[in-house]
């Protein structure tokens, strides 16, 4: 028993009871590739409607969101069973089929021939993103403990952000150095795929043998299926969980729409400029990377931030950060004005922000035996907001001004951040008290 309740520690973060550092090393390992592998497919679809396709430039916002809203679409309909799956086997076996069905998007991808087949291919990444997506959210609330929740989510963020730098980096430069190697350009897109599946299946190799396994409580406490079914939706009562909802309405969005917009403008703009498509699908890559390197670098400051005060404050400051961020995209005519990099840096700073300050607020306020359906709820709310802001956005791209998704996105955040303050001040709440009898 002494055994079972003995806490562990890997540097200054505690985790929780039942979780040993192997199972924690092997959740940081995954949370690397989680979201890097996620959102390649976005910046991956550019080089795919440009080389392989061949799509007009004026119709690949509308393609684009509209692929987004397909995936959401199908997301919506998964996230609950996944959260519900996730809470009677275990997270393990969603992360790692997770994986697999990413990579396998990756091994079709450069292979289709139409827009139809990667309307059909989505399909396949849905049900994986939604995998990985779920099972990371949801371990990440199990393994730390309370008191160092804001540490392990600004460590996770943190290595997201790495994760998303150095396989983006890498694999948005290797088309342009596997032509100049001999390669046509659509061997190397294909190439290029078959790396990031290559990726994808290791991880799931890993996540399959380092995972805790079953579930964080005990057998006895396991709810019922009808419960965890409606928890979720009952759970928004609790004014921290529904303003936590409404976060990942945004916080979701704003990762999709950076992975899919910034690149795709950045694109588009070099081949306005002259550029060949290698290179500028590179030059759009890196302006995408650069608000991943604000993210991670900022990571480390805020989760300790997170910890010291209410986190429905702190939620507040994280949106607001956000809404400079998203809204401070109006100064630039093109991506590659000379205070582009600044506004990337900014926009990366609140993405991370809201990121962390919407996964540490869940994580407070969910109980043990039923986080994956609040979890899963959580997604879906996230799954909304990129289906809304990917569908407007994509056509307010095409029809009126690439500026038009960020804009989308600064203004909610102006939004939420009204709702922070509000709940603060209607619903206070001390962070000492246990979730379970918030």
């Amino acid at each position: 028993m002494h055994t079972e309740n003995k806490s562990h520690k890997i540097g200054p973060i505690e985790l929780a009871p039942s979780i040993q550092p192997h199972h924690a090393w092997t959740f940081f390992y995954a949370a690397f590739f989680s979201i890097g592998m996620i959102t390649f497919l976005s910046i991956g679809q550019t080089y795919i409607l440009n080389v392989h396709l061949g799509i007009p430039e004026k119709e690949q916002g509308t393609i684009s969101g509209n692929l987004v809203v397909w995936t959401e679409l199908i997301a919506l309909l998964l996230f609950i069973p996944a959260g519900i799956f996730m809470d009677r086997i275990g997270r393990r076996p969603m992360y790692v089929a997770g994986f697999l069905l990413i990579g396998l998007t990756y091994v079709l991808y450069p292979f289709a021939g139409s827009v139809t087949d990667l309307f059909l291919y989505r399909i396949i990444y849905a049900f994986g993103m939604v995998a990985v997506t779920g099972a990371l959210s949801t371990v990440l609330v199990d393994y730390p403990a309370e008191r160092s929740r804001g540490k392990m989510v600004a460590l996770i963020g943190l290595l997201n952000g790495l994760g998303i730098v150095i396989t983006n980096q890498f694999f948005g430069s290797l088309p342009a150095i596997l032509v100049k190697q001999g390669l046509s350009d659509i061997e190397a897109g294909i190439a290029t795929h078959a790396g990031v599946a290559i990726i994808a299946t290791s991880a799931a190799i890993v996540c399959a043998g380092g995972l805790q396994k079953g579930v964080p409580f005990k057998e006895k406490k396991r709810p019922r299926l009808r419960e965890l079914f409606t928890t979720g939706l009952t759970a928004a009562r609790n004014p921290r969980i529904l303003l936590s909802y409404s976060a990942a309405f945004i916080a979701r969005g704003d990762q999709s729409i950076n992975g899919t917009f910034i690149s795709l403008w950045g694109m588009n703009a070099g081949i306005a400029m002259g550029m060949s498509y290698d290179d500028a699908f590179w030059k759009g890559t890196l302006i995408f990377i650069i608000t991943q390197v604000a993210a991670l670098i900022w990571a480390p400051l805020a989760g300790p931030f997170i910890d010291r005060i209410n986190r429905v404050s702190a939620l507040a400051v994280c949106m607001f950060l956000a809404m400079l961020g998203n809204l401070s995209v109006l100064l630039l005519e093109t991506p590659f004005d000379s205070i582009g990099y600044a506004v990337f840096i900014f926009m990366g700073i609140g993405q991370i922000s809201v990121f962390l300050g919407a996964q540490s607020l869940i994580g407070q306020e969910a109980p043990s035996g039923k986080r994956g359906s609040i979890l899963g709820t959580f997604n879906i709310s996230g799954a909304i907001g990129i289906l809304i802001i990917a569908k407007a956005g994509g056509n307010l791209f095409d029809s009126m001004s690439p500026h038009a998704p960020f804009v989308i996105v600064g203004s909610i955040n102006a939004l939420l951040m009204l709702f922070s303050i509000y709940v603060r001040i209607k619903a206070p709440h001390k962070r000492e008290t246990s979730p379970e009898s918030a």
